[in-house]
């Protein structure tokens, strides 16, 4: 239980309720629009445990397949893997069973899940290699954690034969790559001196500020645009202006003379902007449904 205790948090787990509300989100509004019904309790169960094995099984590649770097880098040297408090092989171990949690809860819900196993996995482990090549590693990510809404809406659908699980991708895609180019100014100096590849290291924090800013705009752009062509109504429209709102203050945290609150602006924000998204869409989709 000590390892265990240790593993999640060396992946932090609590973290998942930034995709996790996505996952759900698709989910309902996939189930009602191509269905007209709720999701089963027991796609409730599956979408959430596929998304635990997913992410954590994610996680875990990243902390494992960056040990190294994480060592050197005096930001993440007191991270589990590099400060000797797990294995390499307690860790594999645990991919192992995250990775089998996946595909079993794939196989509880339907065939497409299981063709798109396959997709999933290669992002899943793929990103965690792209900063070694790639400024765009950062868009990487959010194509990885954009699968979490695609996920819940075939876990409930079965399908992907409308363009509003792409749009909800590219809402979620970009959200994620914006936070994640924030989070990235942290690192930019160790980046350039080890030669690790993202967007602050390569442009510069300014313009790195800048291009998250370019995001996040595009994404609560693809948020509004659901809000023409679903039935979701106002209740939604007011929680994408709450989202809206609070990716504006997250930007006004950080800025390239003062980096000291992206954390805050990580981790704090992002949460909450995931949890207004889901409440206001099921208020809304319940209102609609009664």
């Amino acid at each position: 239980m000590k390892k265990l205790k240790i593993i999640l948090e060396m992946i932090k787990f609590k973290h998942t309720i930034f995709a996790l509300p996505f996952a759900f989100l698709g989910a309902v509004l996939g189930s009602l629009l191509m269905t007209g019904g709720w999701p089963s309790i027991a796609e409730w169960i599956w979408i959430t445990l596929a998304m635990v094995g997913a992410r954590s099984a994610a996680m875990s590649l990243n902390r494992l397949i960056d040990a190294n770097i994480d060592k050197d880098n005096p930001r993440t040297a007191s991270r589990a893997i590099p400060a000797g408090l797990i294995s390499r092989v307690e860790t594999v171990g645990f991919i192992i069973f995250s990775f089998a949690l996946l595909f079993f809860s794939a196989y509880q819900l339907n065939m497409l899940a299981v063709y798109l196993l396959p997709l999933t996995v290669f992002f899943l482990v793929f990103y965690s290699y792209t900063k070694r090549f790639t400024w765009a590693c950062h868009i990487f990510l959010g194509i990885t954690i954009g699968l979490a809404p695609l996920g819940g809406w075939v876990g409930a659908t079965g399908s992907l034969t409308t363009w509003v699980p792409y749009v909800l991708f590219i809402a979620v895609a970009l959200w994620t790559a914006g936070f994640d180019v924030i989070y990235a100014t942290q690192d930019t100096k160790y980046d350039k001196k080890v030669k690790l590849h993202s967007i602050p290291s390569r442009f510069g924090i300014g313009k790195a500020l800048l291009l998250a800013k370019v995001f996040h705009i595009v994404s609560f752009i693809a948020m509004v645009v659901l809000f023409f062509i679903t039935p979701l109504g106002w209740i939604y429209l007011i929680g994408v202006l709450i989202a809206g709102g609070l990716m504006a203050y997250e930007h006004s945290l950080v800025s390239p003379q003062d980096l000291s609150k992206v954390n805050v602006a990580f981790f704090t924000m992002n949460g909450i902007i995931s949890l207004v998204m889901l409440a206001f869409t099921i208020g809304d989709l319940l209102l609609w449904t009664t």
